[in-house]
């Protein structure tokens, strides 16, 4: 999950007070609110977008939304809608982090539990190195020194869309790559953290994380539209804006299908930006977590707005999807863009997103 850069000097105090969120009506005075429409509009014209779309909430109740560029490549397709699913990426590790940590509220887990301990197999099969020694803790915070599974160039062909990769392969190739560092060392990102996660909370509660992140989160907090994406086929449902990446020869081909088998527990919920507003709205009020255990979740510190509004970033082959939000709780600003560069070309496009969101959530 990556972190926006710190962009405007204003609090956020200033918008709330701009939205007349004091006053009767939530929408009374939004004068000093940036335009949404005009945000992603600025947005879509940076190198390699194809489109954009975004929605601010505040308090549960949209109040702008804006859809610029197109569905599909080439001017094609027309405009997607605001309200159209997209790929999260690495935003379900907050998702899957929420589950975990609930279970850790119900004494079914501890942040101390040894990965030997909770799924014994990987330590029998020899799947992780040093699995007596990695706990929850550190694997939620990305301390265990579990290398990434994508490091191990197993995976490489990002236009293979049909091979079915279990959680299990996704370790056993990680296990390939040499470990990042001592266990509870240091930072050091690994998807293969969150599969084991994901494995973990499916072997303590007996439900698969789709059935239990609907049960938890998705259902309770109204995300209807919603969901994990696991084995392929499995895709974005409903009008969408599609993604493109680079071939051999730099060709933008159409990467809409994608591969579910490398998302999962770590990067596989597709959702909206309503759906993604209500998560980030009840966990940063504290309505699924208590105050320690958010705190173990390991959330995206605030960098925008004087340090008031934080950014959670998830991105893959043809996509990037950012969703800014109030340490209350109360805003949310989220945003997907479609791409048609590879990811090493990307971050001019998040750039871009943080400027948008500093000129939507910071007046000055």
């Amino acid at each position: 999950m990556s972190r926006a850069r710190t962009a405007g000097t204003t609090g956020l105090a200033s918008v709330m007070l701009a939205l007349g969120l004091h006053a009767p009506a939530l929408a009374a005075d939004q004068a000093r609110l940036g335009n949404v429409q005009q945000a992603i509009e600025s947005l879509a014209k940076t190198d390699g977008v194809v489109g954009a779309i975004g929605e601010v909430y505040v308090d549960g109740k949209r109040v702008d939304k804006g859809s610029a560029g197109t569905r599909l490549l080439g001017g094609k397709g027309g405009r997607i809608p605001p309200a159209s699913r997209y790929r999260v990426g690495s935003q379900t590790k907050l998702m899957t982090a929420t589950v975990v940590l609930q279970l850790v509220k119900e004494g079914k887990l501890s942040l101390d539990d040894q990965l030997a301990d909770v799924l014994p197999q990987v330590a029998r099969q020899d799947l992780v190195e040093r699995a007596g020694e990695i706990t929850v803790q550190q694997l939620l915070r990305h301390s265990s020194g579990v290398p990434d599974f994508f490091a191990s160039g197993k995976f490489a062909d990002p236009f293979d869309f049909t091979t079915y990769y279990s959680p299990i392969d996704l370790v056993k190739a990680s296990r390939k790559v040499s470990r990042t560092g001592e266990p509870g060392a240091g930072f050091a990102y690994s998807n293969t953290n969150y599969v084991l996660l994901g494995l973990i909370a499916e072997k303590v509660t007996g439900r698969s994380l789709s059935a239990e992140l609907d049960r938890r989160l998705f259902r309770p907090l109204g995300m209807k539209h919603t969901y994990l994406t696991t084995k392929p086929p499995q895709g974005i449902k409903g009008p969408h804006g599609h993604g493109y990446y680079p071939d051999d020869k730099g060709r933008p081909r159409d990467i809409d299908r994608q591969n579910a088998s490398f998302g999962g527990a770590a990067g596989g919920v597709v959702s909206t930006s309503h759906d993604l507003s209500a998560f980030y709205r009840a966990l940063n009020q504290g309505r699924l977590l208590p105050a320690d255990l958010q705190r173990a979740a390991g959330q995206p510190r605030p960098d925008l707005c004087g340090g008031t509004v934080a950014a959670a970033a998830g991105s893959g082959p043809g996509f990037l999807a950012v969703t800014y939000t109030s340490s209350d709780g109360r805003l949310q600003f989220a945003v997907s863009t479609t791409l048609k560069i590879d990811n090493q070309r990307a971050m001019p496009v998040n750039d871009a997103m943080n400027k948008a969101a500093a000129t939507m959530l910071c007046p000055s």
